[in-house]
């Protein structure tokens, strides 16, 4: 289980490190903007810069998960951004909810097996 569990963690940092890294050099091309909510919600997500301040946290979440320091730490940042996908794909863009279901397994798996750290939230 603790192999599955590195290739989890380094799988699930590299997705975070690679997507946040695309919001500063823009190594990936971006596909057009849906229409409809999802477009709009698109659209004043980048004119505001709000993607960076994301992409920022998801380089810094992505790299403690990927070398491995400070695991808990980095799915607690990671936690809010996944959420945030996952709702937003299944409210505005279900066509690509499968990536964002993925992405929440892979991360529901991690919080399992780091549950130890997360004790003293769920403690009474």
């Amino acid at each position: 289980m603790k192999i599955v569990t590195v290739i989890a963690r380094v799988l699930l940092g590299l997705i975070f490190f690679i997507f946040g890294s695309n919001a500063f050099l823009h190594f990936l091309p971006m596909p057009p903007l849906p229409q409809g909510l999802a477009g709009d919600f698109m659209r004043v997500f980048f004119a505001s810069g709000y993607v960076y301040a994301i992409g920022a946290m998801q380089i810094v979440g992505g790299l403690l998960l990927f070398i491995g320091r400070f695991v808990p730490l980095g799915l607690t940042i990671l936690a809010a951004i996944i959420f945030n996908i996952l709702v937003f794909h299944v409210r505005m863009a279900p066509e690509g909810v499968a990536p964002a279901v993925v992405v929440t397994a892979l991360e529901v798996f991690l919080l399992w097996r780091y549950r130890a750290a997360f004790a003293g939230l769920v403690r009474a």
